[in-house]
């Protein structure tokens, strides 16, 4: 009796083990409110919570938290005032979006704790290990009628591993529930306790002690109370037994008149206390209790401050529970794995089209069919000592961006897959030294065809098992922190593959569980599937793969793929004006743009230092703009016209054509957003895309050791130094690289397909290059390039003052904060003594050249003539100039060394 009793007493202490100790490692890095526990436990728990609620008095509806929008400082169209902007049409739009996004906030609050939650579906949906010797298994299939796993851990049968029965197998929004419990070897018995739990995970090391439970709850009691505060949990009878002898005792009142009348409870009291008063601390009740009279009031407790302290700083015994766990050696010892790691398994569905198998929406490993194999998932779950383990910390945000855009498959010389790991072994310290400080990884999430670059995904939160395993992915982030280098990753939220099997496509035998019925799920062009956005379970899926990445393999940003497909039911395929009518007319995607909104807010609110991109074909109005404001709240935008007027002046405009005030004009995009475009050059779609690159363009056939024209190669390798440092420099606070092109990669890319019989020979990078002829000056000219930025903070300088364009001699100057920059585009034309306009009277040294011969120039710029002295004459608008030699296709970078006092 007195085991059970404090059994019972030490339970009803005990916090709800399931939410407590069910985490995983990464819970514990950001914890979420509810732990592990499922949405059957939560709907439960909340249902009988309301059903006691119900009989409390009711109470008055809450009012939206946080006050007015005014109040918060939120104005739906706030940056179309701060731009000047009156278009009545855009700005009601704005509001009307911003009322259906509070709506929808609170459609969310009505099933989720806060927005944290909503982006946390990870902890629970997909497998995961539960602490009580079992995996715990979780999907969201609404138009199925029976669920179950099978796979190569269960002979692939349908009926073994089955959701169960009603509610306890699933809830009314389609979230199906299936426990693995794990086998017990033989002639093991099962656990004494029914809430046996076991460091399986966390502490794996620890909880091999030898206590048995009675030894340890005995421990607890001894050391967790206070002299005398168990008193009367150790005796519970005490006080009724002493009561029970006063009234009926030998020595109590034989009648109602011995019995006398009843003295008030505060009279009693004083005199208990009286009686008591010399008594030891511990055997006095540390609370006054009073009666004021007061009929709805009965008892006024005025307790003792020492103790109510004393109370207060008592932490609840959760060490103690901790160490009821037994270690992973006792459970290795009793159990075997319900589904052992690295296990192939699918999920079975019946649906009223009759019985399908699925890879699961959240599976984290998978393999697609390849080679006529059938996919499957694969079960992720390696021994905790040999899981991975993190050394390096993220890298702090730099004011400016210089990315190495990379796609893992192609980045070797071999004509053959690359893996992760040998991503990081070679490709990884070439970008650390070619100076950028930050990689943008395209195709790794998992996607079904490796000719599809990785944009028809097919698995949201599985990284490609063609590059390696989650692991190597792991050890190729956390190499790239240790050496000073963000991990942004280019995700495709914005439509999804048609694969059935391997895809979301009719995922559960309905056509819209994720994506649109009809024309509207159907990307135009494309043949892909695009989601419903206002769907709150899509977003769940969605907002929660964003968190993931971070969360479990530390990526530091996102490149959102073609929002122009999302954005609008058209998919982008129209011809945009900026007549901002067509940015709120019927074809915009008004749950898409509050996808967009949710998105930002969430990462940025949960990884403050998180960096969203933005990319964007149709000029959104408000893509960088916070979101209490009416904007979108990314971090940057790209300008992809810049890439697209560089290929079209090198493949169908003559040199001398070359218009300057239109490429200044390109470049600058909306000087409004500025600081927040990243551009480049040329990116992948260059070179993937059917294109070609622009060393491609300009070199034609010409190659090491052969023997072209000499004048062809010094133009190829002049425009592509000019066209690079003119694209870096002008405007913007990122710039974007892709893999190869920094030392003028001579071969598009082609990945293997039917069309080439599947070859590989142009899916991959000629590092051997690099140190050799034209190629090697072309990427000693990108390496100074960076260290310009690094030095000089090139990129984080505000907007320049462009003062100098000139069409006919082809020369473009500008200022930037201390730099000059002169560009001479002329094919033929130099100039010894050209004028430009600068502010600042004093001395300017060229600190870069294009024509030096080490970046594969002529040298017609002596050394004697780096150091230039101003002339007090006003020139394009300014005090003073400077005469300085620009021979043709060359730029140069001068710094104000020194200023003169006139």
């Amino acid at each position: 009796m007195s085991s059970l009793s404090l059994q019972f007493k030490f339970l009803h202490l005990s916090p709800n083990l399931a939410s407590l100790h069910s985490q995983s490692p990464l819970a514990s890095h950001q914890p979420i409110t509810f732990g592990n526990r499922t949405k059957l436990e939560l709907r439960a728990s909340s249902s009988s919570s309301s059903s006691s609620a119900s009989k409390q008095p009711q109470q008055r509806p809450k009012k939206r938290r946080g006050g007015s929008d005014a109040e918060r400082g939120i104005d739906p169209a706030g940056f179309l005032t701060k731009l000047g902007v009156s278009h009545k049409g855009f700005a009601q739009f704005l509001r009307e979006r911003h009322k259906a996004l509070k709506d929808l906030k609170d459609e969310i609050f009505n099933r989720h704790l806060n927005l944290k939650e909503m982006a946390s579906g990870f902890e629970i949906l997909g497998m995961h290990r539960h602490v009580e010797h079992r995996v715990d298994y979780m999907e969201w299939a609404p138009g199925a009628r029976y669920c179950a796993l099978v796979g190569d851990f269960n002979g692939w049968s349908p009926t073994e591993n089955c959701a169960r029965e009603g509610h306890f197998g699933h809830d009314d929004y389609g979230y199906w529930f299936i426990i693995l419990e794990d086998k017990l070897r033989e002639g093991e018995e099962p656990d004494e306790l029914y809430f046996q739990q076991y460091n399986y995970v966390d502490d794996y090391d620890k909880g091999d002690s030898g206590l048995t439970i009675e030894e340890i709850f005995k421990k607890a009691n001894d050391e967790y109370w206070e002299p005398g505060e168990d008193r009367f949990v150790k005796n519970r009878f005490e006080l009724p037994a002493k009561l029970y002898e006063q009234l009926f005792g030998p020595n109590g009142p034989q009648s109602i008149q011995e019995l006398g009348q009843i003295p008030d409870a505060e009279t009693r009291y004083r005199a208990f206390k009286e009686e008591h008063k010399d008594d030891p601390p511990g055997s006095r009740p540390p609370f006054d209790v009073i009666d004021n009279g007061k009929t709805y009031d009965i008892y006024n407790i005025a307790g003792d401050p020492v103790s109510y302290e004393n109370f207060k700083a008592k932490k609840p015994p959760i060490a103690y529970w901790l160490e009821t766990r037994k270690g992973r050696k006792a459970w290795l010892k009793k159990y075997t794995p319900g589904i052992p790691h690295g296990s192939k398994y699918r999920v079975y569905f019946n649906t009223p089209s009759g019985p399908l198998e699925r890879v699961p929406a959240w599976a984290t490993y998978v393999q697609p069919d390849a080679e006529g194999k059938q996919a499957f998932a694969v079960h992720w779950e390696p021994p905790p000592e040999c899981a991975y383990k993190w050394k390096n910390p993220s890298p702090k945000v730099p004011v400016s961006l210089r990315i190495y855009e990379c796609h893992v498959g192609i980045s070797g010389s071999e004509a053959k897959v690359s893996s992760f790991n040998e991503f990081t072994e070679k490709v990884l310290p070439h970008i650390k030294d070619a100076g950028y400080n930050a990689i943008q990884l395209i195709g790794v999430v998992e996607h079904k065809d490796y000719y599809t670059v990785g944009y028809r995904v097919t698995n949201f939160y599985a990284v490609s098992s063609r590059f390696g395993t989650p692991d190597d992915f792991k050890c190729l982030v956390d190499e790239a922190h240790g050496l000073g280098l963000l991990v942004f990753l280019d995700i495709v939220h914005s439509y999804s593959a048609a694969d059935e099997m391997v895809g979301l496509s009719l995922f559960d035998g309905s056509n819209d569980c994720y994506f649109h019925t009809g024309k509207r799920g159907q990307h135009k062009y494309w043949g892909t599937r695009m989601f419903r956005y206002g769907d709150p379970d899509v977003l769940h899926f969605l907002l929660s793969n964003l968190n993931w990445w971070v969360v479990e393999y530390h990526v530091d940003g996102f490149h959102f793929h073609s929002l122009s497909s999302m954005m609008y039911t058209h998919n982008g395929f129209a011809s945009f004006t900026g007549d901002f009518e067509e940015y709120c007319n019927q074809y915009v995607d008004r749950d898409a743009l509050m996808y967009l909104i949710l998105a930002n807010e969430i990462l940025h609110a949960l990884h403050p230092n998180i960096v969203t991109i933005a990319e964007d074909a149709t000029s959104y109005p408000g893509l960088c703009e916070p979101t209490s404001q009416g904007g979108l709240g990314f971090d940057y935008h790209v300008n992809l016209a810049v890439s697209e007027m560089w290929l079209s002046l090198l493949e169908n405009t003559p040199d001398h054509e070359w218009n300057m005030s239109k490429i200044v004009s390109t470049l600058i995009g909306n000087r409004h957003y500025a600081d927040k475009m990243l551009i480049y050059a040329e990116n992948h779609n260059q070179s993937i895309s059917g294109g070609q690159s622009f060393a491609e363009i300009l070199f034609g056939k010409i190659r090491q050791h052969s023997s072209g024209s000499k004048d062809l190669l010094l133009r190829g390798c002049s425009l592509h130094k000019m066209i690079r440092l003119i694209t870096f420099t002008i405007c913007g606070h990122a710039f974007l690289n892709f893999m190869g092109n920094e030392f003028g990669h001579p071969e598009r890319v082609e990945f293997p397909m039917p069309s080439n019989n599947f070859s590989y020979s142009l899916a991959s990078r000629r590092w051997d290059l690099l140190g050799n002829g034209v190629y090697q000056n072309l990427f000693s000219f990108d390496k100074d390039m960076m260290k310009l930025d690094e030095n000089e903070r090139v990129l984080s300088r505000g907007f320049p003052n462009i003062h100098h364009v000139n069409d006919s001699s082809m020369v473009i100057s500008f200022i930037r904060g201390p730099l000059l920059f002169i560009f001479n585009f002329h094919p033929t034309a130099s100039y010894e003594r050209y004028v430009v306009g600068v502010e600042e009277a004093g001395e300017y040294q060229a600190i870069l050249n294009t024509d030096e011969k080490d970046y594969g120039g002529q040298g017609l710029i002596e050394e004697s003539q780096y150091l230039q002295r101003t002339i007090s004459r006003r020139a394009d608008g300014l005090r003073n100039c400077l005469e300085v030699p620009v021979p043709s296709r060359t730029a140069q970078v001068y710094k104000l060394k020194r200023i003169l006092r006139i």
